[in-house]
């Protein structure tokens, strides 16, 4: 039995498929501008590929903004629990058709392997390629008003950079594509990024078992309180009867003291 559980915000969702075709524009006039072939013309190529450079910046800054002002950053933060998992399901488990380790939900939209994935490409990837791709823009340009641009002697190990995260980006493409046939159906992962809404496997019979392990706990948990106050009350309860029992003085001693008087003054 599946069901369906709203896991990706509108926002989320727009972000994906805009930072989608945007990378797949660059990747398409990247390799044009580097003569791999033909298709809107070098100069034309590159100044698309600028534009939606500049297109691909404005997003990213959006995104900051909105995964910290809603908490979503905490989605990639990488975490060692379930990594032998993931790695024994995507080697293995996953050719013989086994279940996910996890469960996905809307505080944990990715898996221990995803988040390492998704922290590299956020902290090291697109930087590099940012950073990169403005010192493209801007290697003394512009020439003829006298404005210091900036100065590099040479644009090879910045070409290396920017080539080294285009085929990362492209491997992860490829990698991605591949890995949205593998939810509940072929195209399950698809919809849940068209609808915000995810498609999950759900058990009815092991969900009613653990219904009945919470209640059983919340009643064993409701029983041991009252047994706890009641030992509490009759603590108290003792407590007080001590604390308002008369003090007995002991007869015989006094009975002792009042005779060795008697006996002094007979004597006298």
């Amino acid at each position: 039995m599946t069901t369906k559980i709203y896991i990706y915000k509108a926002f989320e969702r727009f972000w994906h498929w805009m930072q989608a075709l945007l990378i797949f524009f660059l990747v398409f006039t990247g390799f044009e501008i580097h003569g791999s072939y033909e298709f809107f013309g070098y100069l034309n190529a590159v100044t698309y590929h600028n534009a939606a450079a500049y297109a691909f910046i404005i997003l990213i800054i959006f995104a900051i903004f909105w995964h910290f002002s809603t908490g979503e950053w905490r989605q990639y933060i990488p975490t060692k629990k379930y990594i032998k998992s993931y790695l024994n399901y995507y080697l293995f488990g996953i050719f013989k058709d086994e279940p996910h380790p996890t469960k996905k939900t809307v505080l944990s939209k990715l898996n221990p392997l995803q988040k390492i994935v998704y922290f590299c490409l956020k902290i090291l990837v697109i930087p590099v390629m940012v950073v990169s791709g403005l010192l493209y823009m801007y290697y003394r340009y512009p020439q003829d008003t006298g404005i210091e641009s900036i100065n590099i002697n040479s644009l090879e190990p910045i070409a290396l950079f920017h080539t080294a995260g285009a085929f990362a980006l492209v491997a992860f493409i490829i990698m991605h594509l591949y890995l949205i046939t593998t939810g509940t159906t072929i195209t399950s992962n698809l919809k849940a990024m068209l609808t915000g809404y995810e498609e999950m496997e759900y058990d009815e019979e092991k969900n009613v078992q653990n219904e009945e392990t919470a209640e059983t706990i919340e009643i064993l948990e409701i029983k041991d309180k009252d047994t706890q106050k009641n030992e509490t009350e009759k603590d108290e309860k003792i407590t007080v009867e001590i604390n308002n029992k008369p003090e007995i003085v002991p007869q015989k001693e006094s009975e002792n003291t009042t005779n060795s008087e008697n006996n002094k003054n007979n004597k006298l």
